[in-house]
């Protein structure tokens, strides 16, 4: 059983995410896993700045993030859901009603891993892990 302890810490602003990682600091969390938001896109470069000075490993909910040097994300694939969008627009152009089309939920999820960062932070990623990765960044 591992025995684990976990915080939720909320940042809604630039400013909140220092505040959130200097709190993990102060806690000694030796980890964090962040979620996908449309805020972490345009912050991504931001987060990985954190994570590297307090040679923290963080996972991420979104690869753009890993793609900016973060160590590894987990999501939902954009690509297919911007595909899985298209085909709706398709059909809302052959005159399908909106209300008439299903919710789809994401069905294509991906690992990313940043091998570079892994290396900085001194991190040996299993192979186990490393087989099952959906895209591995040198």
């Amino acid at each position: 059983m591992l025995k684990l302890h976990s915080d939720v810490l909320e940042a809604r602003t630039p400013g909140e995410i220092r505040e959130a990682f200097a709190t993990m600091v102060k806690r000694r969390s030796e980890a964090a896993i962040v979620l996908a938001d449309p805020m972490f896109v345009r912050e991504a470069s931001y987060l990985v700045q954190l994570a590297a000075e307090q040679r923290r490993p963080v996972m991420y909910g979104l690869r753009e993030v890993v793609v900016a040097g973060g160590l590894m994300s987990y999501g939902a694939s954009f690509t297919d859901l911007f595909r899985r969008a298209a085909t709706y627009v398709d059909k809302i152009l052959r005159g399908a009603r909106p209300s008439d089309l299903p919710v789809e939920q994401a069905s294509k999820f991906e690992l990313v891993i940043n091998l570079k960062t892994a290396k900085a932070l001194g991190l040996t990623i299993p192979q186990s892990l490393l087989v099952r990765a959906d895209e591995l960044i040198q």
